[in-house]
C-alpha cells in the first residue's frame, strides 16, 4: 500500500440481524475483533474508510431496514465524514454510487473485510477486480456460514470461507492477513502509541 495514494477500507454489511440464528453456524468469531483493529488503524492513519450496509428486501430478513438488525454492530459502528453506500443485492457497486465515489476521490486500492465471504464480501471484491481496482481480502476480517449444496451436501462454514477466499486469491484480489495489511501502513498507523 502506498501512502500517498491510500487504500480505502470497505467495510461489508458488518450488521447485527448477522447475528441472527437462522443463518447457521458461522466460522472466525474473531472477524469483528479485526475488523476494529484495522478501523481503528485506518482511522490513526487518517486513510478512508468506507462503510457498506445490507438493506434487504426479503420478508424474513433481519437486514431489513425497519429492523433492529439492520443497524451496524458495535466494532464497526461508522464515524461521523465516513461514508455510507447502502445496496439491495450482493455487490456494493450495484445500485450504489460507490464506483464513482471512489473514482471522484482518486482511491484506485481497496482492502475489504466484512461479512459474509462466500456472497457480499465476494460479490463486491470480484466486482472491484473487474473494474480495475487494486484489492486486498482480509481473511481474519471475514467470515460465513455453513451451506447446502444443490446436491444436500452440508458444507461447514470455515470450508465455504477457504473456498471463496481461494477462489478470489490471485484471481480478483490478493488476500492477506490483519497482521499483514498493518504491517503495510505508515508507521505507527498500525499500533496505538
Amino acid at each position: 500500500m502506498n501512502p500517498s495514494s491510500p487504500a480505502a477500507l470497505l467495510v461489508v454489511d458488518v450488521q447485527l440481524g448477522l447475528d441472527d440464528p437462522q443463518w447457521g453456524a458461522r466460522n472466525n468469531p474473531g472477524a469483528e475483533r479485526q475488523i476494529a483493529t484495522l478501523l481503528a488503524a485506518w482511522r490513526r492513519a487518517q486513510w478512508p474508510v468506507i462503510h457498506v450496509q445490507h438493506m434487504s428486501r426479503q420478508p424474513s430478513s433481519p437486514l431489513r431496514p425497519e429492523l433492529p438488525g439492520n443497524a451496524f454492530k458495535p466494532e464497526a459502528v461508522p464515524h461521523d465524514g465516513e461514508p455510507i453506500f447502502q445496496k439491495t443485492v450482493n455487490s456494493a457497486f450495484i445500485g450504489t454510487a460507490l464506483d464513482t465515489h471512489l473514482r471522484s476521490e482518486g482511491i484506485r486500492s481497496l482492502v475489504i473485510v466484512g461479512l459474509t465471504t462466500d456472497h457480499c464480501v465476494s460479490t463486491t471484491v470480484r466486482m472491484a477486480g473487474n473494474l480495475g481496482f487494486d484489492v486486498v481480502v482480509v481473511d481474519d476480517a471475514t467470515a460465513t456460514f455453513e451451506r447446502t449444496g444443490p446436491d444436500g451436501v452440508r458444507h461447514t462454514a470455515d470450508e465455504m470461507h477457504q473456498v471463496a477466499l481461494a477462489s478470489l486469491h490471485d484471481e480478483f484480489a490478493q488476500v492477506r492477513s490483519t497482521r499483514d495489511v498493518l504491517n503495510g501502513l505508515p508507521a505507527g498507523a498500525g499500533t496505538s502509541r
